[in-house]
């Protein structure tokens, strides 16, 4: 989309604790193991690229625990949440996630935060609770017609595409512009 390299070193620099989110589906998975994924890498390769070019006096790199803090406390944060859901406390209202560790790709966990980072994928979320009631459980929505819910999107993109008179392939998608 033409927005560049995430700032995230220079948020850094600035004393500026970076959130994670999406607003563009399309663009990046929504999902935040990607995301962390992407951020700790990414600091990485600039942190790397800055030593091969000579500099000396570089930034820390990031932890995991860190990359993991953008994907919640900071987020709660940015959107001044935080006091209402900081932590898992009486009284505070709270998302929870919780994720699986008996997976095969994550196996064996030598380090939980690493695992959750460089390791998990949404295969990995077992059960989820929002506002108090439980969304998922055994890593299956709770409440949710999917068949309905795919008729309505496959619905949808036919009449946008139908509209746009774009062809589609034999893999059932859509070329635009094609």
């Amino acid at each position: 989309m033409g927005h560049g390299v995430p700032p995230i070193q220079q948020a850094l620099d600035h004393g500026i604790r970076p959130s994670l989110s999406a607003d563009v589906e399309t663009e990046i998975p929504s999902e935040f193991f990607t995301q962390m994924r992407a951020v700790f890498t990414l600091q990485r390769i600039l942190l790397l690229a800055r030593q091969r070019a000579g500099e000396t006096t570089l930034p820390n790199l990031l932890t995991v625990c860190e990359v993991i803090e953008f994907a919640t406390i900071e987020g709660a944060k940015a959107n001044r949440l935080d006091q209402k859901i900081d932590t898992l406390t009486p009284g505070q209202e709270a998302d929870i996630i919780m994720l699986r560790m008996d997976q095969i790709n994550i196996r064996p966990v030598n380090n939980v935060y690493g695992a959750i980072v460089l390791g998990m994928d949404t295969s990995n979320v077992g059960t989820v609770f929002i506002g108090g009631r439980v969304r998922k459980s055994k890593g299956k929505l709770v409440g949710v017609d999917l068949n309905r819910v795919s008729r309505l999107a496959h619905q949808s993109r036919d009449y946008i595409v139908a509209k746009a008179g774009w062809p589609q392939t034999g893999f059932g998608g859509y070329l635009p512009g094609h």
